[in-house]
């Protein structure tokens, strides 16, 4: 039987299974449930903002969810701060891919089919029937345990347990693991998704079988993929049998943008991975391919990590003579530049991407930050504001820190407490935050700016009084 006819009743029946909501809980349960969930997600602050990273996952999984019949919930796709190989569908559609299934991955068919996987779990609404099965406890409750099962080692054991409410955390786990029946429906979804969507659905069974060569020894080693993605031995058989024969479409549709997955893989590794695990891996394929530049990206992002800013930027050099007026590149060289106190080349480097649509607001905080260290105070706060404006989830707590700092350099100490408050609010420091927000409420004169500081110092105490409930 050829593939197409493997997958004609799947095809047949997609619209069916992916509406249906038979032993799910209701649709208003589980949107409360997902914001309920993402607030406790971000109030642990795992996400990871990196603009090429958070680009590429949006538009593979925007594009892959573009093909879906119209779904009772908005996708939302988010990066977790977190080295282990996984990726889960939470409630209400919002889907999480840790750094490190970034980081293991080798070509974007295999991310893509990762993606598309979740996103079936998400349409099928298999988070919905786990919960459901679950009845001992009750939707409003599960957030806190939905948070410490689903995230696991990114939040830590400790606050792991803390978001775990209760004991009857450890008992339900289980439950809320998708059972083989789920999988498999998810991997024949996917199949199709991404048979649409111009990606390889080859890319999803070689994926599956990095997932299945990931050492681990004993039950505590197990990668996290395993303990919500049952049965990976059976998934790469069937999903080899549905595959055997496949050939793509003559009319394959081109994938929305070219990405250089390469590219972005070590860059994540290069920012985010701990050097003592990646440095002496990527120096090896150095040593196999010294002209790759993406190797040369990553270690140069690695050094740049550890104090070896001179030799970081020669490797970002070299990656750059390869991949000429790379933006990615030219960000980062940039930004070694600026560490190494060279503030006239960083802004030189700099000056081209600040329009870039994706890198652009990066470099233009990047740029700021050399001129606020080149004593150019009035240009640096247009720009620390003009990223702000444009980023208003967090993503640039460190701008309002310089802010502050020009604000005390002018001798307007108000607006640098005001500036401190919303710093230290955003990087999860109340204390301070409740210090500097109290000192602003105290001298500011703006009472525009008096009552939003008011209006921050209650948001503190709310979630104070949360956190003691």
């Amino acid at each position: 039987m050829n593939f197409l006819k493997r997958v004609t009743a799947v095809c047949l029946s997609l619209v069916f299974l992916i509406t249906s909501n038979a032993a799910a809980i209701s649709i208003p349960d589980e949107e409360k449930l997902g914001k309920e969930f993402m607030q406790m997600v971000r109030d642990q602050g795992v996400v990871l903002h990196d603009p090429v990273a958070r680009h590429m996952i949006n538009v593979v999984g925007n594009h892959i969810v573009a093909v879906l019949p119209p779904q009772p919930f908005h996708f939302d796709f988010n990066l977790i701060n977190d080295d282990s190989f996984n990726a889960f569908a939470s409630p209400a559609a919002n889907i999480f891919i840790h750094r490190g299934l970034i980081a293991t991955l080798e070509t974007m068919d295999e991310f893509a089919g990762v993606m598309a996987h979740e996103v079936a779990h998400a349409a099928s609404r298999h988070v919905s029937q786990s919960i459901d099965r679950s009845k001992m406890v009750a939707v409003g409750s599960l957030a806190g345990m939905l948070a410490g099962v689903l995230l696991g080692s990114a939040v830590g054991g400790e606050a792991a347990s803390a978001l775990s409410i209760g004991s009857v955390a450890a008992g339900q786990s289980t439950m809320l693991a998708f059972t083989r029946e789920n999988e498999t429906e998810a991997d024949q979804k996917a199949v199709l998704f991404l048979d649409k969507t111009g990606y390889n659905p080859e890319g999803l069974l070689s994926g599956l079988n990095k997932i299945r060569e990931t050492d681990y020894q004993g039950i505590e080693g197990i990668p996290d993929y395993f303990k919500t993605h049952p049965g990976t031995g059976n998934r790469i058989a069937h999903l080899a049998g549905i595959l055997a024969d496949y050939t793509p479409p003559a009319d394959k549709p081109a994938p929305p943008e070219n990405f250089d997955y390469q590219m972005v893989k070590y860059r994540v590794i290069g920012l985010y991975g701990d050097p003592e695990v990646y440095a002496a891996k990527v120096e090896q394929k150095l040593g196999q391919d010294p002209d790759n530049p993406a190797l040369n990206y990553g270690m140069g992002l690695l050094y740049g990590r550890t104090h070896r800013t001179g030799q970081g930027i020669a490797h970002l050099q070299k990656a750059l003579a390869k991949e000429i007026f790379n933006p990615m590149i030219l960000l980062e060289l940039g930004r070694l530049h600026i560490n190494n106190g060279a503030h006239d080349t960083a802004l030189s480097v700099l000056e081209g991407i600040t329009q870039d649509k994706v890198v652009g607001d990066l470099a233009t905080y990047y740029t700021a930050v050399a001129q606020l260290e080149s004593g150019n105070l009035s240009a640096a706060r247009t720009n620390l504001n003009k990223v702000l404006e444009r980023n208003k989830k967090g993503e640039y707590a460190r701008a309002n820190y310089h802010l502050a700092n020009i604000l005390s350099q002018e001798q307007n100490a108000p607006m640098s407490h005001y500036y401190l408050g919303i710093y230290y609010t955003e990087i999860r420091d109340y204390k301070n935050a409740f210090r500097h927000l109290n000192r602003a409420v105290d001298t500011l004169e703006d009472p525009k700016v008096k009552e939003e500081a008011r209006e921050r110092l209650e948001k503190l105490r709310d979630k104070a009084r949360q956190r003691k409930r």
